[in-house]
């Protein structure tokens, strides 16, 4: 007959798989009472990791469907300092339709107020944009707005610059030694991405325009852009097939060609890595919610007693009762992870707005289900993980004590099978996410150092338990019985301690990440930090240059140094492109940099390895390079760089490696060459000045006004205007990781809410005994809140030590960026701890003492 358990007779034969899914099912029906926070932790956990990674892919696609836009051709090559030359450019035009760009930064002014801002300038052809759309806020044309009036070239700028200077459409404005007219504001830039990080308002003007500014010097700091439109219908794998031609045809050109399917290389990279950061930060809240879900799974099977005892004088035997309950728990799992799966896939959706004000790109928001699956994989391991062990310690009990009210029966650990099982879905879980992480380092100290966390927090609640049972009898009888709960048997020291632990611990630890690097913007390195740059001083300039800055700047400190940009072509004879380093130390290898030589040592040099050349070198170029660089790339003394400068490859012997302090923002470069290396190479100068006293603002908007009127050729960057820029970013950046952070924190809030219910059967009875022997209300209150005091405040000070150590890894280690303990952050723990701890406890202790004697007494 359905649904009837084996006779003793065929105890041997094992029950169909399909009677426990019948008896499952049939127990299921009386609803979800006791798992609404499993379900809501894997939900969360689920949700944080497919949303991350849909989001992540939404940008990414978004990036790929406007590559062209973007990149500004199927195909663009990049020169620093020199344009192309006739056969390049020639090559490049029988390819299809080019479109010369040129960036630049110079300083901006008022004529009338004297008021001047950096501007990043971008010069244009009457080809430019080659896709894309350029929009005016006028609703005119480019070409247009860029045409001369009255013999003065036209210029369309951001709206920002008009705000900074006070200026408005129709207005002159000055930049180097032209005078120009504001003919409209920008509305859209369709190859915005492609610049990178830009520290002043847009402005773009056309090719003769730039001429006549005189910003454009031998050595001067331009970028030449050279894009390409090929037929249409050009594959992608052609694409690639000619950016790999440029490189061979014209080996010595020293330009970068991209393709349309690498627009935006950078902020890829970096979506990546924010994607990879959040993901893991996810899977925390989805391990703290693990923590929840053994503690549901052991609660319901506390509950199910009397079931699991009738099952077994029924002739089930323990294998069955744990397939009825895994099935169970896994249709829950089910159920959260389904929930989870549709906040995952409904994020792209609500965050598109939110990156559309970031960034000026559209990501594409859609369902991705390869990013969906991961939550799916991610949810159902740790269900399982955190299952597996609670389910398998019911197989064994002997029916006699399923009858009877001995928590002491479910301390008896699981067969080898369950922990066999346990550990091999732990470490599923754990190879996962070291396998789709981009960083192998980072990954395997994450999933190590969680581990290690678990564990202590484990070693710390017994601890904290064993503790308790050995302390002498304080006299109080508050403190005395607040002592007996935490370490009785089935206390709830361990899921207290493991969920609020692991959820302070990553939160004080983002909190110091954060902490630290705004200090480290805000005060540190503005303290250090000179108050100017000052970038393409020609040849003939310098020496009247200083002489200006040291007689309107009296007493300030005047640094500088010859600067060139080249990019490393090759090293020990191996094409960087081909060169196999880690990720972290591939920095180096992207893209061009500063360059310069030096014949003395300089005196914020600190030599690390090797010697200084002598300052009348005349042999092998030798160069000095920076020492964290070095060992990104595995060099040593003696090996060779090449460096193309100007189109030129010079190959360079390492004769020392040097320490730079990057964070101090004085004039450093990775690389420091013998005065020989670029005998006769046009380039400019680099200036820096720091006032003694800080200066202030106006002062230094004086010294500007002053300078721009004497050298309008030369750019001058604010320290502190650049300082702005990038802490805004870093706030973009916080804003995405703080979100992240608050889901764990809300896991964790859900797990220690589970908790305290699922202890909430023996409350009522110990509060109803207490009341019965003459405890007041009051003194029921107090002991309560002392236990949870207690926990609190040992798991807070636990969470700031994991906390600290793992911000320090962190900003040490992986960002190269100091750390400091901040006494705030810790505090700030230790106080969400107690709130926490003691708010949600009493919340259910005031429930527990409410409830009248008689019933519960007739039940005991």
């Amino acid at each position: 007959m359905h649904g009837v358990l084996p006779t003793p007779s065929q105890r041997r034969a094992r029950p169909p798989l399909g009677l426990a899914f019948r008896f499952a099912l049939r127990e299921m029906r009386g609803g979800l009472r006791g798992f609404y926070v499993f379900i809501a932790c894997i939900a969360l956990g689920v949700a944080a990791i497919s949303g991350v990674a849909s989001v992540s892919r939404a940008l990414v696609e978004g990036i790929a469907a406007e590559g062209t836009s973007i990149l500004g051709g199927d195909l663009s090559a990049r020169l620093i300092h020199r344009t192309a030359e006739p056969d390049e450019l020639a090559w490049l035009e029988s390819l299809g339709a080019v479109s010369r760009v040129a960036t630049l930064r110079g300083m901006a002014r008022a004529p009338d107020s004297g008021e001047q801002t950096l501007v990043e300038l971008k010069a244009v052809d009457g080809a430019y944009p080659l896709y894309g759309e350029l929009r005016l806020a006028g609703g005119g044309d480019l070409a247009g707005a860029l045409a001369p009036r009255d013999g003065v070239h036209g210029v369309v700028v951001e709206p920002e610059l008009l705000v900074r200077l006070g200026l408005e459409k129709g207005d002159t404005i000055t930049l180097g030694r032209a005078s120009l007219h504001i003919a409209d504001t920008l509305a859209a830039e369709p190859d915005r991405l492609s610049d990178g990080i830009n520290f002043g308002p847009r402005m773009i003007a056309s090719d003769a325009a730039l001429e006549e500014t005189g910003l454009v010097q031998p050595g001067s700091l331009v970028r030449w852009l050279y894009r390409v439109r090929l037929p249409a219908g050009t594959s992608s794998a052609a694409v690639e097939a000619l950016a790999e031609e440029a490189n061979r045809r014209f080996p010595l050109a020293g330009w970068r060609v991209q393709s349309r399917a690498e627009a935006a290389p950078g902020l890829q990279r970096n979506i990546t890595r924010l994607a990879q950061f959040l993901t893991l930060v996810g899977l925390t809240a989805l391990v703290v919610g693990g923590v929840g879900v053994a503690n549901a799974v052991r609660s319901y099977l506390d509950a199910k007693r009397p079931v699991i005892a009738t099952f077994r004088c029924l002739g089930a035997d323990g294998d069955f009762v744990f397939r009825v309950y895994l099935i169970q728990i896994l249709c829950l799992a089910g159920l959260g992870i389904a929930a989870g799966l549709v906040l995952g896939a409904l994020i792209p959706f609500v965050a598109a707005g939110f990156i559309a004000a970031v960034l000026p790109i559209k990501a594409i928001a859609s369902v991705y289900p390869a990013e969906l699956g991961l939550g799916v994989l991610y949810g159902g391991l740790t269900a399982l993980a955190f299952a597996l062990w609670p389910l398998g310690r019911a197989h064994d009990v002997p029916p006699s004590l399923l009858f009877r009210d001995d928590a002491s029966a479910t301390r008896a650990w699981p067969r080898k099978r369950y922990l066999a099982a346990t550990a091999a879905a732990v470490l599923v879980l754990a190879g996962l996410a070291v396998a789709l992480s981009g960083d192998l380092r980072i990954s395997l100290t994450y999933v190590g150092a969680t581990a290690v966390v678990f564990v202590l927090l484990m070693l710390i609640a017994r601890g904290i338990m064993a503790g308790a049972r050995r302390l002498p009898h304080p006299r109080g009888a508050e403190l005395r019985l607040a002592l007996a709960n935490i370490h009785r048997p089935g206390a709830l020291t361990p899921s207290v301690v493991l969920s609020l632990g692991l959820g302070l611990s990553l939160l004080v630890a983002l909190a110091l990440i954060d902490g630290n690097l705004r200090r480290e913007l805000g005060t540190t390195v503005t303290a250090n930090a000179p108050s100017f740059f000052f970038l393409d001083v020609q040849q003939s300039e310098r020496e009247a240059f200083d002489a200006l800055l040291a007689r309107e700047a009296p007493g300030a400190t005047i640094d500088g140094a010859p600067m060139l940009r080249g990019r490393i072509a090759a090293v020990n004879g191996v094409p960087s492109e081909e060169v196999a380093v880690p990720e972290g130390g591939r920095w180096v290898l992207n893209g061009d940099r500063g360059v310069t030589y030096a014949g003395e040592r300089p005196a914020s040099a600190e030599l690390t390895e090797g010697t200084w050349w002598a300052p009348d070198h005349d042999g092998t170029p030798l160069v000095s390079f920076e020492a964290g660089a070095g060992a990104g790339l595995g060099l040593k003394i003696g090996d060779t760089i090449t460096v193309n400068v100007l189109g030129r490859e010079i190959t360079a012997e390492i004769a020392n490696f040097r320490r730079v302090e990057w964070e101090s923002l004085a004039i450093n470069f990775v690389m420091v060459f013998s005065p020989n290396t670029f005998a006769g190479a046009p380039h400019t100068h680099l200036r820096t000045l720091a006032y003694a006293d800080g200066g202030g603002e106006a002062r230094e908007l004086a010294l500007l006004k002053t300078l721009s009127q004497a050298f309008p050729t030369v750019t001058a960057v604010r320290v502190k205007d650049a300082i702005q820029q990038v802490n805004s970013l870093v706030e973009q950046l916080a804003v995405a990781i703080r979100a992240a952070a608050s889901i764990t924190l809300i896991a964790s809030v859900l797990v220690l809410g589970g908790a305290l219910a699922a202890g909430h059967r023996h409350r009522v009875y110990d509060a109803v005994i207490l009341k019965t022997l003459g405890a007041t209300r009051g003194r029921l209150i107090a002991s309560f809140s002392l236990e949870y005091a207690i926990l609190g405040l040992v798991t807070a000070a636990f969470a700031v030590i994991a906390g600290a150590l793992a911000a320090s890894f962190v900003l040490v280690e992986i960002m190269n960026a100091g750390f400091a303990f901040l006494p705030v952050t810790a505090f700030g723990a230790a106080l969400a701890a107690l709130v926490l701890t003691v708010g949600f406890g009493l919340m259910g202790t005031w429930q527990v003492l409410g409830r009248k004697p008689a019933p519960v007494l007739r039940n005991l």
